[in-house]
């Protein structure tokens, strides 16, 4: 059971640091009350995510999701494009919470938050914030496979599977394709659509 600490706490988790391909998503949610069903979005099967997500979006008191794209993790890294990313999500939010927690390590520098490790485990802010960027990713995912079919982007999400890697080596990077993470830049070349 994940912990419930009241309608003035936000969550902040984010979807998609370790792709080779496509956004970093983030997520912050203030719940007026505990919702049933929540857990880390990784645990969670596809059906059910967006099943919550819907719910949270329903009864949320607050939410905002936003993406950093790949010009903006090729210019500031991905830990620097995810916490600009946690800024504007918590920026978006139309109520200011009166504390934040974030899943991690990592604190915020425009924020007063508090980094809880596993957070998306223990509270159900986080773990509902993990759940609407891990939808929103995958639904970005998703349309970006129907562009760039020949890498199987609806399958991983762009994350360092057999089939993606083995794609890269063939068609090269596309315009959405991280590259500066490592498989990627190995290509030595542009790619498909680029």
């Amino acid at each position: 059971m994940l912990e419930h600490l009241g309608p003035g706490v936000a969550g902040v988790d984010e979807a998609g640091r370790g792709p080779l391909a496509g956004p970093v998503t983030v997520a912050a949610v203030v719940l007026s009350r505990p919702l049933p069903g929540l857990r880390d979005s990784k645990k969670l099967a596809p059906i059910r995510r967006e099943a919550l997500a819907q719910k949270i979006r329903e009864e949320a008191l607050a939410w905002a999701i936003v993406s950093a794209g790949t010009w903006e993790i090729a210019r500031y890294n991905i830990l620097h494009a995810t916490l600009r990313a946690m800024d504007r999500a918590l920026a978006h939010l139309p109520c200011r919470p009166a504390r934040i927690l974030v899943d991690g390590n990592r604190v915020l520098p425009h924020w007063k938050a508090e980094p809880v490790i596993q957070g998306d485990g223990i509270i159900d802010a986080i773990a509902a914030a993990s759940i609407l960027a891990k939808v929103a990713r995958d639904r970005e995912m998703r349309i970006l496979d129907r562009h760039y079919p020949l890498y199987g982007f609806a399958a991983h999400s762009g994350y360092p599977t057999a089939r993606h890697v083995e794609a890269l080596g063939r068609y090269g990077p596309t315009p959405f394709h991280r590259r500066d993470f490592g498989p990627v830049a190995r290509t030595g070349r542009m790619g498909h659509g680029t």
